[in-house]
């Protein structure tokens, strides 16, 4: 593992961690209910960023999990990665030993924390390498069409309306979500107002347990569908992952 095993891994404050992930993550975005940021650093300099927090969904989300009683586990008892974002001055396998070291003091600190959630963007970003180097399991392969690319190149995704529905937006002309919907999530109508493109891909979902003791509801797939179905994604780039392994031995 080299010098990633010199990485400091600990709590930084949201003013920090936010102006990092702006600069460093290829959305160029925070998530607003993020709340805990954890920092990465190597030689007394900041490299990385993981922010948790609740999802922006916990209906969806909650039923995933069960404890060994068969019973949901509490909204307050899991977190999604919502945000990662590393500078290119990490050595290898620094991500996935960050992970690892900040679900051990998740688990150390926050003991009620039972399980992780996260995404990958294999529309925009990548089909969850990092993620499947540190553990977790894909439990969904959806294609995604809730993304939309504005004339000026801006990117937004369905979530971020939905979320604040009546905030103004500048591509609206300063009206609100709500206001050109009548108050109802629209976002065909949204994309053909805004004269923007729908983008094409996928979303995958994966789940790390830090109970091991509680148990996934739904069936785990194996990450050899991903080139099956066509989802396979490397730093925005559409590549199977075979040709990535391929690409390692030659």
């Amino acid at each position: 593992m080299g010098r990633a095993k010199e990485i400091i891994v600990k709590v930084i404050p949201s003013n920090i961690a936010n102006d990092f992930i702006k600069k460093y993550h290829y959305s160029g975005k925070v998530v607003q209910n993020s709340k805990l940021h954890f920092g990465c650093f190597l030689d007394g300099q900041l490299h990385g960023v993981m922010s948790y927090g609740s999802p922006l969904d916990k209906r969806k989300v909650l039923p995933l999990v069960h404890t060994k009683e068969d019973k949901p586990v509490l909204w307050n008892e899991m977190l999604e990665l919502n945000r990662m974002a590393f500078d290119e001055c990490l050595p290898k396998n620094s991500e996935s030993r960050c992970i690892a070291v900040s679900f051990k003091l998740i688990k150390k600190n926050a003991p009620h924390i039972r399980w992780i959630l996260s995404f990958s963007d294999g529309t925009q970003c990548g089909d969850g390498t990092i993620y499947r180097a540190s553990g977790f399991v894909l439990t969904g392969i959806v294609e995604n069409s809730n993304t939309c690319r504005l004339p000026n190149g801006e990117v937004i995704h369905k979530m971020t309306l939905e979320s604040s529905p009546l905030q103004p937006r500048k591509e609206l002309g300063g009206a609100s979500y709500y206001a050109l919907t009548n108050g109802k999530y629209n976002f065909n109508k949204y994309v053909k107002a805004v004269k923007g493109a729908i983008l094409k891909g996928y979303q995958l979902r994966y789940i790390n347990l830090i109970d091991k003791t509680c148990g996934i509801t739904v069936p785990i797939i194996p990450f050899s569908k991903i080139d099956e179905i066509g989802a396979g994604m490397y730093k925005g780039e559409k590549i199977t992952i075979l040709e990535r392994k391929n690409a390692k031995e030659v």
